[in-house]
């Protein structure tokens, strides 16, 4: 009986310290979880850089408790194989190379469809079919380098024209199998795009997307100061140190000027990279920068900027009357040769 008693009081006792230890285990647990998750996810500010499209990028965002540099990895590589000239397998390569059988994926879809309009709006100052004028004049992926004659120019100019090629079932349709498109003129701004929309997704409120200078934010920086950036000012070289101060929280803006590509053929004659649509001339006009900002897409932007330094400055002002959405910061030579500006940012 004593012996039944003992064992009854020892299994007892077991009983209870399994309970306590079923019991602290399972708190043990529970404050793991916590102290992993809350690990997990810490709340911190990000900022990725690297190289893309040929230039770099810089992207910070705000509040978040991920870094997305592989996301941002697997963005870029899917735009340039759809849309980089400068990879040999990518989907315009083909297409530019005779294969019709491409079907085109979305990403490439939506910078046709948004060429188009703007092609239409800029009353064709902005063409994506100059893709054989550039590689002629020595600004593309081949790097010709030529210097054209009026005839050679005139020859190349029946293959430029948007409106000579289509979309059929997904399948770019060329009126000549000869047209070279080049999307170049806006593939930083979409990469720029892209990101943001996927921070978005992400639930990320605060961000600022650069890549070669062209920038897309939103939102606002810590303690709700805007996002801001400083523009080398060559007109008021003494004040404010030499710099502009441009207010972009949930803007776009994209700079296209002649000032850096260039090049000079070996009887002094320059060359700019900004192909004139209308004439196929590769000539510098004395409008020498645009840059655009506006509470749009950085690809509209960037298209714009390109389709004002084809349109000149002149040209430029007139349809900024008609389009009080966009704003401009242009840069010019008058008629003494000297450097002025044109704005009308606020």
């Amino acid at each position: 009986m004593v012996f039944y008693e003992n064992f009854i009081g020892y299994f007892c006792e077991m009983s209870r310290n399994f309970n306590f230890l079923r019991k602290s285990s399972f708190l043990i647990i529970i404050v793991f979880a916590f102290v992993s998750c809350s690990k997990n996810n810490k709340v911190e500010d990000y900022t990725l850089k690297g190289f893309v499209f040929g230039t770099t990028y810089k992207i910070t965002y705000l509040n978040t408790s991920k870094n997305y540099q592989k996301s941002v990895d697997s963005l870029f590589y899917l735009m340039n194989k759809s849309l980089s000239t400068y990879i040999t397998t990518s989907d315009i390569s083909k297409i530019n190379n005779g294969d019709t059988t491409i079907v085109v994926d979305d990403l490439f879809l939506e910078v046709f469809k948004k060429s188009k309009k703007i092609h239409k709006k800029t009353n064709g100052y902005f063409d994506p079919t100059v893709g054989n004028l550039v590689n002629a004049w020595g600004f593309g992926p081949k790097r010709e380098k030529k210097n054209l004659t009026n005839s050679e120019v005139q020859n190349q100019m029946q293959y430029v024209g948007f409106d000579k090629v289509t979309l059929v079932n997904n399948k770019v349709d060329k009126k000549y199998p000869e047209i070279y498109l080049d999307f170049n003129a806006t593939a930083k701004g979409f990469g720029i795009d892209m990101i943001a929309r996927f921070l978005e997704q992400k639930n990320i409120h605060n961000y600022l997307v650069e890549i070669g200078g062209e920038i897309r934010t939103k939102g606002v920086k810590e303690n709700n100061i805007p996002w801001t950036i400083l523009l080398v000012d060559p007109i008021d070289k003494e004040g404010s140190d030499g710099y502009k101060k441009i207010n972009l929280s949930n803007k776009s803006m994209a700079t296209s000027g002649n000032y850096r590509k260039f090049r000079v053929s070996e009887n002094g004659q320059k060359f700019v990279h900004t192909i004139n649509p209308k004439t196929g001339l590769a000539k510098e006009s004395n409008l020498l920068s645009a840059s655009v900002i506006a509470a749009k897409d950085c690809a509209d932007v960037d298209a714009f900027a390109t389709a004002f330094m084809a349109m000149g400055l002149e040209k430029t002002k007139a349809f900024l009357e008609k389009h009080k959405d966009l704003q401009v910061i242009l840069l010019f030579t008058n008629d003494a040769g000297n450097l002025e500006e044109f704005t009308t940012y606020k």
